[in-house]
């Protein structure tokens, strides 16, 4: 097997997703090339991390491609803590993503692999498709915010293609771009089910060019992962709620690495994108198609409670009221700067 040996890491934090997290472990053991290891990252969650302890006992020490370790979030209560606990228990020259609730494709680490095949690789996406709990897409929901239920959103470039950044939930690094540029921050991220903040990963892989200008961060759209939407995200009231969140996000991302990089991306899904959605939305109502002024009126208010979102989180970091932490990995003592 040619390539780098990757690590898995799956950060968990409530028994509620149980069978998800069973079957996130199970397409990874199931790989066309094998992970070296799946490390499942506890949040903080005493009955979880017992009742999973007890479930992979047997494969802590397992063949190649099976071995699964259960690990306690070393750091405080949240998603970033807990990758930053997994990276640095993890054995594996590249270190791997996935969502609890989410299954990869069998290739999903093999197109990984095979793009850091570069040396200047020091960051490969995927894509990552919605399993919507009614069973389709809601008809007003547009796809240009699938972002907001942590999915691949229209509007990003197909096929093997360089970016500003991955996407949190289906991502991988090199080990060394955490020694470069430190783990992610806490501070920015998600802690269960509180209000759903995110941007960690923009904030790292900005950090990370910055710290490696040579630095080539990919996303291979053949690399998928089948991400589940509950019910309770497909309604509006979510939508609006996770706009919000990710302006608040963006603010913070925005006062770390200043505005221009911070929003670079942004500018062209708000100038080009988004208004391309409108038009369509539009256009299907007038063709009577379902939905169509749906989509249109949420692309416009999304973008309205982002903004928002931007505005208050703006003013709240410049108080000082709004700040993080970024883990520096390499220090032994758990070191780290604001």
């Amino acid at each position: 097997m040619s390539g780098p040996d990757i690590s898995v890491v799956i950060c968990v934090y409530t028994e509620d997703r149980w069978e998800d997290i069973l079957a996130a472990v199970s397409s990874v053991r199931a790989q066309s090339r094998p992970a070296l290891e799946t490390l499942l990252v506890v949040d903080h969650n005493a009955a979880l991390l017992d009742r999973l302890t007890k479930e992979y006992k047997e494969y802590k020490e397992s063949a190649a491609g099976t071995v699964v370790r259960v690990l306690a979030n070393a750091g405080p209560r949240g998603l970033s803590a807990g990758r930053n606990t997994g990276i640095a228990a993890a054995r594996g020259e590249v270190i791997a993503f996935l969502d609890d609730d989410a299954v990869a494709e069998r290739d999903w680490l093999a197109h990984f692999a095979a793009a850091y095949a570069d040396p200047r690789v020091m960051a490969v996406g995927g894509r990552t498709e919605p399993i919507w709990a009614s069973g389709r897409r809601p008809d007003w929901f547009p796809a240009e915010f699938d972002w907001v239920v942590g999915c691949t959103y229209k509007g990003l470039p197909p096929g093997l293609v360089k970016v500003r950044n991955v996407l949190g939930g289906n991502a991988s690094f090199r080990r060394s771009a955490f020694d470069a540029a430190g783990g992610f921050a806490t501070g920015i991220g998600r802690d269960g089910d509180k209000r759903p903040l995110g941007c960690e990963e923009t904030e790292l892989c900005i950090r990370l060019t910055r710290a490696r200008p040579d630095a080539v961060l990919l996303i291979d759209d053949r690399a998928v992962i089948h991400h589940r939407v509950p019910e309770a995200r497909e309604h509006f009231g979510y939508f609006r709620t996770r706009a919000y969140a990710e302006g608040l996000s963006k603010a913070l991302v925005a006062r770390s690495v200043g505005a221009d990089k911070g929003l670079e991306s942004e500018r062209r899904y708000a100038t080009r994108v988004l208004p391309a959605g409108v038009a369509r939305g539009l256009r299907d109502a007038l063709l009577a198609r379902p939905g169509g002024a749906g989509r249109a009126g949420a692309i416009v208010a999304g973008v309205l409670t982002a903004a928002g979102g931007y505005v208050v989180g703006s003013v709240r970091a410049r108080r000082g009221g709004a700040t993080f932490s970024v883990a520096r990995l390499s220090d032994s003592e758990g070191g780290r700067h604001d």
